[in-house]
C-alpha cells in the first residue's frame, strides 16, 4: 500500500444479487469521490473500492444471452465475441471492470481512477486488513 492510498477511504461493495448497471454507477461515483464534501471534476479525490462476488452480478431481460463483449486481438480478422454468459463462467471481473470504465468520463484522469478499482469474482479477498466504510445497502 503507498502512501496516496493511505489518506483514501475504501469501499467494500457486494455485487450478489445486484443488478450490473445500478451496482456500476455506485461503483463509479465511489472511484471519482462524488460522494465526499471536497468533489472536483478535474481533481483525483477518489477512493479505493473493493468488489466481491463479481461471479453473481445480475442483468434484467435477456440480456444474459444476447449482450455480447467484443476484443479484437490486433490480427486481422481477429475479432473475438462472447457472450455475458460466457463472460460470467470465465471472467466475471472483466464484466464489472468494462461497465465502470464506460461509466468513468473520457480523460486523463480516467485510468488514474480506475485503477483504485479491486474485483474478485468470490466472497475473499486480500484487503481483510482493511477498515472500509460502511454504506447502507437498499
Amino acid at each position: 500500500m503507498t502512501n496516496k492510498e493511505n489518506n483514501k477511504s475504501w469501499y467494500l461493495y457486494d455485487a450478489e444479487g445486484e443488478i450490473l448497471g445500478r451496482i456500476s454507477t455506485k461503483i463509479a461515483d465511489s472511484l471519482r469521490g462524488k460522494l465526499s464534501t471536497d468533489f472536483a471534476k478535474n481533481k483525483d479525490n477518489g477512493n479505493m473500492v473493493v468488489v466481491i462476488n463479481a461471479k453473481k452480478v445480475k442483468v434484467t431481460g435477456k440480456k444474459e444471452d444476447q449482450k455480447v463483449y467484443y476484443k479484437h486481438t490486433g490480427y486481422i480478422g481477429n475479432l473475438k465475441k462472447s457472450t455475458f454468459k460466457q463472460m460470467r463462467e470465465y471472467h466475471p471481473e472483466e464484466i464489472i471492470k468494462k461497465a465502470v470504465y464506460g461509466m468513468i468520463p473520457k480523460n486523463k484522469l480516467r485510468d488514474a481512477v480506475t485503477s483504485r478499482l479491486k474485483i474478485y469474482s468470490g466472497p475473499s479477498h486480500p484487503h481483510q486488513n482493511v477498515k472500509f466504510v460502511n454504506i447502507e445497502k437498499k
